[in-house]
């Protein structure tokens, strides 16, 4: 009976979450073209803004890895709220930049940005696929994490299998129809059920079974003080202190992904469909205060550690649920349910839909067939599709190799950081050297990474690789000027260059040049 009621809760508000996604599309016909699906035809406001860019960051690892990391760790997943609420301030610099940049040459993505700085369609199509790479192990992860929320809600009645099946399809169905602006609006219905419940959780939980705050919090630190302190409680691989998430670990995770999250494809994407640079600026003030809920599922992992001690491995990333299963009604089991789930929906579908449009619009559109305008929105729905059918593949077949893979996903992504973001405001940046660096910086991470080399020294190898990505980026880009054969670029710096006027402001230093093209054509 159980079963039947949480799952009967959550087939309803799945319905619903559908059904909203459709209704955001009232009143614009089949949902236009490539800009609206994409970027919501660049018109959301700071409410849907504010709410959409939470969503990207309060994914089912909130649920689910914060509370498995408080579980296993403790402290170190602090560095969660002090990455995301450093990149929210950098943001507020970077989101108008970015925002007016594509807003006055018509792009969509960081895959356009690159092609029109360096006036290389190809070379969008190449970050395209490196960006996808690190981007799918996001989408196999949301899909397994829906899928272990709803089998665990549904008392064990749903298997995994079933439950990976419904996460991609629900997903994928709602991403097709609705686009960008469809998960905005869902958006809103998720805030309203994750502040609710986890407001809840914090309350009932140490009233619930420690009696209030007080006994709970004296219990944490006189009998689990080496969760309260860095490296934390380092148990796991490693054993002891050896979990290497010391102080330098954090420091540098935290200054690596502050500066990674504000270029991510799917960040971006919020960026531009905002429908002016201050929404940007002043959703980058608030966003901060959303993840004060962070601190709720870690506090919860701690909690669980005297009320079902000994979780071990994959297990610990349940222990948020295995306090609440038994303990509540079948009901409010499935709206927490149901809240954990949207947290994987909305992310997992900008996700996907950020990976169909950078394929629509950089590597698609360069084959002839496919290079008119109409066709890249089909094309980019199709891509959607394919991404989140072999994300599920690899999911029942080899849930290791992406698993593995999102080891890379934020170290990789950040090697684009000098291509997308130096490029924007320093000219003299060639292609030579951005590309060279480039590479340099991936292959480092890679051989870091899976050699097991991270961290090294106590520092994120996302920032070893990054500083070797800058070093040859800008050894390159200086020898190629002492030459002589520095890229020649006619275009004038507001052609090239990124900063962040207003649209009417940008045409008129751009000297009124219409938008979507550049020097080597159309992107």
């Amino acid at each position: 009976m159980n079963a039947v009621v949480a799952t009967s809760v959550f087939a309803v508000f799945m319905v619903a979450t559908v059904a909203l996604g459709l209704l955001a599309l009232r009143g614009r016909g089949a949902g236009g073209g490539l800009d609206e699906w994409s970027v919501g035809g660049r018109s959301l406001g700071p409410v849907f803004i504010w709410v959409l860019m939470a969503g990207e960051g309060y994914t089912s690892f909130s649920y689910l890895g914060a509370a498995g990391w408080g579980y296993n760790y403790g402290a170190p997943v602090l560095y969660v709220v002090a990455y995301m609420s450093c990149g929210y301030a950098i943001g507020y610099v970077v989101g108008p930049l970015l925002w007016s940049y594509a807003r006055r040459h018509g792009l969509v993505g960081i895959t356009d940005m690159v092609a029109h700085r360096f006036g290389r369609p190809w070379l969008g199509a190449v970050v395209a696929v490196l960006a996808t790479v690190f981007l799918l192990p996001y989408i196999q992860l949301q899909i397994t994490g829906m899928g272990v929320v709803l089998s665990v809600i549904s008392y064990g009645a749903v298997s995994l299998n079933w439950a990976y099946f419904v996460a991609f399809a629900v997903t994928t169905g709602f991403v097709v129809v609705s686009g960008l602006r469809g998960s905005a609006w869902v958006s809103v219905l998720k805030d309203v059920l994750v502040i609710a419940t986890l407001g809840f959780l914090a309350l009932y939980v140490p009233l619930h079974y420690f009696d209030g705050y007080g006994p709970f919090l004296d219990r944490l630190v006189t009998e689990k003080s080496a969760w309260l302190t860095l490296p934390g409680h380092g148990g796991g691989e490693g054993g002891g202190g050896g979990s290497g998430l010391g102080e330098v670990w954090f420091i540098s995770t935290t200054f690596l992904n502050s500066l990674t999250v504000v270029i991510f494809p799917t960040t971006v994407a919020g960026y531009l469909g905002a429908r002016n640079a201050d929404a940007l600026r002043r959703n980058a003030m608030y966003l901060p205060a959303y993840n004060v809920l962070l601190f709720v599922p870690m506090l919860l992992g701690l909690a669980a550690l005297f009320v079902v001690p000994g979780l071990a491995g994959a297990e610990s990333n349940l222990a948020l649920f295995k306090l609440v299963v038994d303990a509540l009604p079948a009901w409010a089991v499935g709206v927490i349910g149901v809240a954990a789930a949207l947290s994987s929906i909305v992310p997992m579908a900008v996700f996907m839909l950020v990976i169909g449009t950078m394929w629509g619009r950089s590597v698609l559109s360069l084959l002839p067939r496919l290079a008119h305008a109409d066709r890249q929105k089909s094309a980019a729905q199709v891509v959607v599709v394919v991404a989140g059918s072999l994300a599920l593949l690899l999911t029942y077949t080899a849930p290791n190799t992406l698993v593995r893979l999102s080891l890379i996903s934020y170290e990789g992504m950040a090697q684009l950081l000098p291509m997308v973001l130096l490029a924007l405001v320093w000219r003299r940046l060639t292609f030579r050297g951005a590309f060279s660096g480039l590479i340099v910086g991936v292959a480092v991470v890679c051989v870091l990474v899976f050699s097991g080399n991270d961290p090294v020294w106590g520092v994120n190898a996302g920032v070893v690789a990054l500083a070797a990505n800058l070093a040859v980026a800008l050894a390159v880009t200086f020898a190629v000027t002492f030459a002589g054969r520095r890229d020649a670029d006619p275009r004038p710096d507001a052609e090239v260059l990124a900063d962040d006027l207003d649209e009417g402001e940008g045409r008129e230093r751009a000297g009124g040049r219409g938008d979507g093209e550049y020097a080597a054509g159309p992107v």
